[in-house]
C-alpha cells in the first residue's frame, strides 16, 4: 500500500493543504478513502459538517492517513486504485458496481474511449464478420479494456477532456465518412479522414492514423493506471530516437506532448465545482491581487479573454466575467471575428477588446486577463489606450510555462510561485474563457459543416 502519513484524529489541523488522498482507520480496518484539492479542509468538513453518510462511520475513526499528490488528476487516479485494492467498507456500502465509473477502451485498429457504469458491455464491430464452423458469418464482438473504478464522474470526465488535448482519441460510436469537428480541433487522430476524398490521396495514411490512435490510447491507459512517469520516460526515449534519425517533425510532436502532459498534471483543476471545494475568501484574495498589481481601489470585476480559430476559419472571441472571485455567466459575451480571414491572434484580440469597450453600458473591469504572452499584453494595452480615461490593469497568461505577464512588471511570474488562491483563480479564469470560446467556435463550425453538406 502507498506510504500514508498517519495522525490522531485530534490533529486534523496538522494535515497538509494540498491535493491528495486521505483515509479514515479504526484499528487496522480502513473505513473510508477519499480525495481532495485541500486535504485539511476536506477532512475538517467530514467532522465539522458531517452528512448522513459521514455519520455512519465518523465516530469510529481513530486515525487519519494522508498522502500528498502533485496534482488533482493524480489524486483522482490514486483514489480509484486504492479503493479497488483495499475495498473500504464505507466506500462500498453505498456504491454497488453500477454506481462506480469505469473508462472503457476498445481493442481495435482505431480504439474508442468512453465512460460506463458496466464492465461487461458487448459492443459489436460494425461491418466485421467471422466464419462460423460449417459456413455462415457472425458479428465480431470487440474486446474492451476497463479502468477503474472511479468514484467521481464529473472529475473523471474533466480529466479525460484535459488528457484528450495531450493524447487525442476517438469517442464516436460510428466512424463518420468525412472529417469530423473533433479531428479539426486536434482532439482525435482522424479515422474519419480515411474515407474522405483528401484521405484517399495520401499514401500510407491508414497506417499512420492507426499507429497514432493505438499509441495515444496506450499512453492514456498508463496515465490512468498511475504510470505517468513511465509514459514520460517512454516519450523522451522515443523523441531522442526520432531526433537522431532526423525526423524532426515527429520529435517536435513528442516534445510538445511531454510539455503538455507535465503542464496538465501540474496545473489542471478537475475537482472544480464539487462540494468539497470551499469558496475562496475573497477579502484575502483581493488584498493579494491588489498588492501584486499595486492598486488601491476596490477590485470587484475581472474579465478574461480568449480567441478560438482553426487557420482563421470561423474565428471567435470570448469575454467571461468574474465578480468577487466567482463567475457571473450572465455577463459573458461572445464575438464573431469580422476583420480577418487568416490567423492573426493579435489583430483578433484587438478587435474583441475594442468592440467590448465600445459598450459603455457594460460595467468596466478593474483587471483584464488575456490568454497569451507579452505580445498579447501589449496589444490589449494599446487598444485600451485608445479609449480615454480608462484605468484597466492588464495581465496575460502564457500556457506553455504558465507564466503571468503583468503590465507593471518587466519579467513574467511563474504561477507556481504565487499564493495558491491567486494561482487557482487565474487558472480558473483562463480555463473558463477558453471553454466558452471553444464552445462558440464549435457551434459555428457545426453550422458551417451543415451548410456545406
Amino acid at each position: 500500500m502507498a506510504r500514508f502519513r498517519y495522525l490522531d484524529k485530534k490533529k486534523v489541523s496538522s494535515l497538509p493543504k494540498t491535493p491528495g488522498v486521505y483515509l479514515f482507520k479504526k484499528g487496522r480496518e480502513i473505513l473510508y478513502i477519499g480525495k481532495a484539492t485541500n486535504i485539511r479542509d476536506r477532512v475538517k468538513n467530514h467532522f465539522q459538517q458531517p452528512g448522513f453518510r459521514d455519520r455512519l462511520f465518523i465516530q469510529d475513526v481513530k486515525k487519519i492517513g494522508c498522502l500528498k499528490t502533485g496534482s488533482e488528476i493524480e489524486a483522482l487516479i490514486l483514489e480509484a486504485n486504492l479503493i479497488k485494492k483495499e475495498q473500504p467498507r464505507f466506500n462500498i456500502l453505498w456504491r454497488d458496481d453500477k454506481n462506480y465509473f469505469f473508462v472503457g477502451i476498445t481493442k481495435e485498429d482505431f480504439p474508442k474511449v468512453f465512460i460506463t457504469h458496466q464492465t461487461k458491455l458487448k459492443i459489436k464491430k460494425e461491418g466485421a464478420r467471422r466464419r462460423r464452423e460449417g459456413g455462415g458469418s457472425g458479428v465480431v464482438k470487440l474486446k474492451i479494456d476497463y479502468l477503474g473504478p472511479f468514484v467521481d464522474g464529473k472529475a473523471l470526465k474533466q480529466t479525460l477532456r484535459i488528457l484528450r488535448r495531450v493524447f487525442p482519441y476517438r469517442t464516436c460510436k460510428k466512424i463518420p465518412k468525412r472529417p469530423c469537428l473533433w479531428y479539426q480541433l486536434g482532439r482525435c487522430p482522424g479515422a474519419c479522414l480515411l474515407d474522405s476524398k483528401l484521405g484517399s490521396q495520401i499514401p500510407g495514411l491508414k497506417g499512420k492514423i492507426k499507429r497514432e490512435s493505438q499509441r495515444n490510447t496506450k499512453n492514456l491507459i498508463k496515465v490512468l493506471q498511475g504510470k505517468k512517469t513511465q509514459v514520460l520516460v517512454d516519450l523522451k526515449r522515443e523523441m531522442k530516437k526520432f531526433s537522431k534519425e532526423q525526423e524532426f517533425e515527429r520529435a517536435a510532436k513528442l516534445r510538445d506532448q511531454i510539455e503538455a502532459l507535465n503542464n496538465v498534471f501540474e496545473h489542471a483543476q478537475v475537482f472544480q465545482g464539487l462540494v468539497e471545494r470551499e469558496r475562496p475568501n475573497w477579502t484575502e484574495t483581493e488584498k493579494l491581487l491588489k498588492k501584486i498589481f499595486g492598486i488601491k481601489r476596490k477590485l470587484l470585476r475581472i474579465e478574461g479573454y480568449d480567441v478560438s480559430n482553426i487557420q482563421g476559419k470561423e474565428a471567435t472571441g470570448a469575454m467571461i466575467v468574474f465578480e468577487k472571485g466567482e463567475p457571473n455567466k450572465k455577463e459573458y459575451r461572445k464575438f464573431k471575428i469580422k476583420i480577418l480571414k487568416e490567423p492573426n491572434d493579435i489583430a483578433m484580440l484587438k478587435e474583441i477588446i475594442s468592440r467590448r469597450l465600445n459598450h459603455p453600458e457594460w460595467k468596466l473591469p478593474q483587471v483584464m486577463l488575456i490568454d497569451g504572452g507579452r505580445a498579447q499584453l501589449n496589444a490589449a494595452k494599446l487598444t485600451i489606450k485608445q479609449f480615454n480615461n480608462l484605468t484597466i490593469k492588464v495581465m496575460a497568461i502564457a500556457k506553455r510555462k504558465n507564466e503571468l505577464y503583468i503590465e507593471s512588471k518587466k519579467q513574467p511570474i511563474l504561477l507556481k510561485n504565487l499564493p495558491q488562491e491567486i494561482s487557482n483563480l487565474i487558472l480558473h479564469i483562463r480555463d473558463e474563457a477558453h471553454r466558452f470560446a471553444v464552445k462558440y467556435h464549435r457551434k459555428l463550425q457545426i453550422v458551417d459543416l451543415k451548410g456545406k453538406s
